[in-house]
C-alpha cells in the first residue's frame, strides 16, 4: 500500500452539560416522595445494565447512599438481558469491568439468570421478570435514554426498555424480540408497571461528547412519558459524522459497551442492520478490533465487511450466537470477510475503490466517539465549508507497527 495520509477533524459539540450529575441527582432524591413510598428497613433491587454510561459507578453510588439515607437496604442486580454470555457470572463480570462491583458501590451484587413469568399480552407474548429483583420489596433501574439501534417508536432505549429486556434476563430479551419489540415494548412495560413494585427510575441522557446532559429521577407512572421526552433531547444530541459519502470507514473497535450493536448503525447506515435507504452511503466499513468489556461479544460485527484475524480471534461465538439469536437479528453475528492484518485489510479495501489516490475514507475510534476524527484529502473542501468544523494540518500519515497492526493516531493535537 502506497503512503497515504489523513488529516485530523474536530467536530465542534455545541453542548452545556450537567457540571455535578451527582449532585443534581442527590438533589431530586431529596426533593422526591420516596419518604411516603418506601418503609424504613425495605429492600430495594437496583438494576444496572451493560452500558458504558459515563460515570456510571458515581451515579450507582449516589444512587444507592440515597436509598440507605432513606432507611432502605439496597442490593445491585444486573439487568442486561442476554449479555455476558446469558450466565450470571458473566453479567457480574460485565458490571465489574463497568467499575460496579460489591468493593466499589459497598453492596452486595446479586446475579442469577431465574426469571418470573408475569403473564401475557394480547396472550401472545409473555413478560418475563428477574426473581431476585421480584424478591425485594421496591425495584430501581438505571439507564441511559437513546436512539435504538434496530428499531424507531415514540419510546426506544430507555427506563423501559430497561425493564423489559434488561430485567427480563435472557428469557425475557428473547420473548420480547420474538415479536415486533417496536410495538410490544409499551405494553409489555405496563404490565410490569401493573405488576412489579417499581420505585423509581434514573434516566440518564448524554451529549455529543460522552457527557451527561441531564439527569432525571423518575416515578414509575412518569417512565413513559420521560422515556419520550428525554428520547427527543437524546435524538438532538447523538453524535454523527458530518459527511453521508464514503469509499471507507474504517472504525478502531467495536464493543457492547460502546453500543448495544457494537456498531452503532445510527452513525454507520441504518440500513446496514435493517436494509433501506442508504443513507449515509458509506461502502466500506472495516472494524479492526473488539474491546476487551465486551467479553468476547461480537454481536453487529456482520455490519462490517471487512475485519483482521486478531478481531476474529477474541470473538466468543456462544456469547455472539446467543446475543443474536435472543435479539432475533441474526445478520449481526454474521463473519465478514477475514484477512491477516490491518494492512492486508485496509489494501483489500483500497483495492474495491475506483480512484484509490481519491479516495473518501474516514477513520474513527468508535462509534461513540466522533468528536475527533480522520479523514483523506479528498473530504477537506466539503467539510471546510460547515460550521464547526476545525482541520488540523498538516496530516499525518497512516503507519503500522512490525505485526501490520494499524498504530492510533493522537487524539490531543500532539
Amino acid at each position: 500500500m502506497n503512503r497515504m495520509e489523513m488529516y485530523r477533524v474536530h467536530q465542534l459539540f455545541p453542548e452545556s452539560p450537567l457540571k455535578d450529575p451527582e449532585g443534581a441527582l442527590r438533589e431530586q432524591f431529596a426533593r422526591s416522595e420516596l419518604r411516603r413510598r418506601t418503609k424504613v428497613g425495605q429492600s430495594v433491587a437496583v438494576g444496572v445494565g451493560s452500558r458504558g454510561i459515563r460515570d456510571l459507578p458515581s451515579l450507582v453510588r449516589t444512587t444507592v447512599d440515597c436509598l440507605k439515607e432513606l432507611g432502605l437496604r439496597p442490593f445491585l442486580f444486573p439487568a442486561m438481558g442476554s449479555h455476558g454470555g446469558a450466565t450470571a457470572e458473566g453479567q457480574r463480570g460485565v458490571l465489574r469491568d463497568l467499575g460496579v462491583s460489591e468493593e466499589s458501590i459497598g453492596v452486595p451484587v446479586i446475579s442469577s439468570m431465574e426469571v418470573v413469568s408475569l403473564g401475557r399480552i394480547e396472550e401472545e407474548m409473555e413478560v418475563f421478570f428477574s426473581k431476585d429483583a421480584l424478591e425485594a420489596d421496591h425495584v430501581v433501574v438505571i439507564n441511559r435514554v437513546k436512539p435504538h439501534t434496530a428499531f424507531r417508536g415514540e419510546v426506544e432505549s430507555g427506563l423501559c426498555k430497561m425493564l423489559v429486556i434488561g430485567c427480563g434476563k435472557h428469557r425475557g430479551a428473547m420473548s420480547a424480540h420474538r415479536f415486533d419489540i417496536a410495538k410490544t415494548l409499551l405494553p409489555a412495560s405496563r404490565l410490569i408497571l401493573e405488576k412489579v413494585s417499581i420505585l423509581c427510575g434514573v434516566a440518564v441522557v448524554e451529549n455529543a461528547r460522552k457527557q451527561i446532559q441531564e439527569v432525571r429521577l423518575a416515578f414509575p407512572e412518569e417512565f413513559v412519558r420521560v422515556d419520550a421526552e428525554l428520547l427527543l433531547k437524546a435524538r438532538e444530541h447523538f453524535p454523527r459524522l458530518p459527511m453521508d459519502d464514503l469509499d471507507i470507514l474504517i472504525v478502531d473497535e467495536m464493543g457492547k459497551e460502546i453500543s448495544g450493536a457494537g456498531i452503532d448503525p445510527n452513525v454507520i447506515g441504518f440500513w446496514r442492520r435493517e436494509g433501506g435507504p442508504r443513507q449515509p452511503d458509506y461502502r466500506i466499513v472495516v472494524v479492526l478490533d473488539l474491546t476487551e468489556p465486551s467479553h468476547g461479544n461480537a454481536t453487529g460485527v456482520g455490519m462490517a465487511d471487512l475485519i483482521p484475524r486478531r478481531l476474529r480471534d477474541k470473538i466468543d461465538l456462544h456469547a455472539t450466537y446467543t446475543n443474536a439469536l435472543t435479539s432475533g437479528v441474526l445478520r449481526s453475528a454474521r463473519l465478514p470477510m477475514v484477512l491477516d492484518d490491518d494492512r492486508r485489510v485496509l489494501e483489500a479495501a483500497l483495492s474495491c475503490v475506483p480512484h484509490p489516490n481519491r479516495v473518501r475514507m474516514a477513520r474513527i475510534v468508535n462509534t461513540l466517539s466522533l468528536e475527533t476524527f480522520w479523514v483523506t484529502e479528498a473530504l477537506l473542501p466539503e467539510l471546510r465549508a460547515r460550521e464547526g468544523i476545525r482541520i488540523e494540518e498538516p496530516p499525518l500519515p497512516l503507519e503500522f507497527d512490525r505485526e501490520n497492526r494499524l498504530l492510533p493516531f493522537p487524539r490531543d493535537g500532539s
